[in-house]
């Protein structure tokens, strides 16, 4: 059986920036959490973020490959330096997925680690940008298929292939 790696907030897990979380109901997340293919993660938490934690989005001008690439930085509202946290969760989110075999993800949009669609400008006033997130890049680039909590049928569609052979 395939599993799928989460975000840990779309369960329902209170892990966001501001303590919350983003439940999201599906009939496809039911099924997998019935069939128990479900791998929560949320990288920031695990990568030593609290909860709750100041707003962080990735430097204006740069993106998430030149997070992992050492040429940019993911910065909190604050003003603090997030990018240690950012780039260890990610790489922990790669870890996890490796050691099930996992090629699915379902990650948060927007956020500055799991956004698949759009991460914010860096600006902190709310502009959306398309582009990924640090751990959304780094397993894309591991060979991960990444999607949105907006595109559960898609992803069903991707893991039913990928389970009958058809790869992703």
């Amino acid at each position: 059986m395939q599993y799928v790696l989460i975000s840990a907030c779309l369960l329902g897990h209170p892990v966001r920036y501001d303590g919350r979380s983003a439940p999201r109901d599906h009939e496809v997340l039911a099924r997998w959490r019935d069939e128990g293919r479900i791998v929560p993660v949320c990288p920031e938490v695990a990568g030593g973020m609290p909860i709750p934690r100041p707003p962080a989005e990735i430097e204006p001008g740069a993106d998430a490959a030149a997070v992992l690439g050492g040429r940019a930085r993911v910065m909190a509202v604050s003003g603090e330096d997030a990018t240690v946290p950012f780039v260890h969760g990610a790489q922990l989110a790669l870890a996890a997925a490796r050691e099930r075999g996992i090629r699915i993800a379902v990650l948060k949009e927007g956020s500055p680690s799991c956004g698949s669609g759009y991460v914010y400008d860096g600006s902190f006033s709310g502009q959306r940008q398309p582009g990924v997130g640090v751990t959304a890049q780094l397993l894309a680039d591991a060979g991960v298929r990444v999607f949105s909590e907006w595109q559960w049928t898609e992803a069903a569609a991707c893991l039913a292939r990928l389970e009958a052979g058809d790869g992703l």
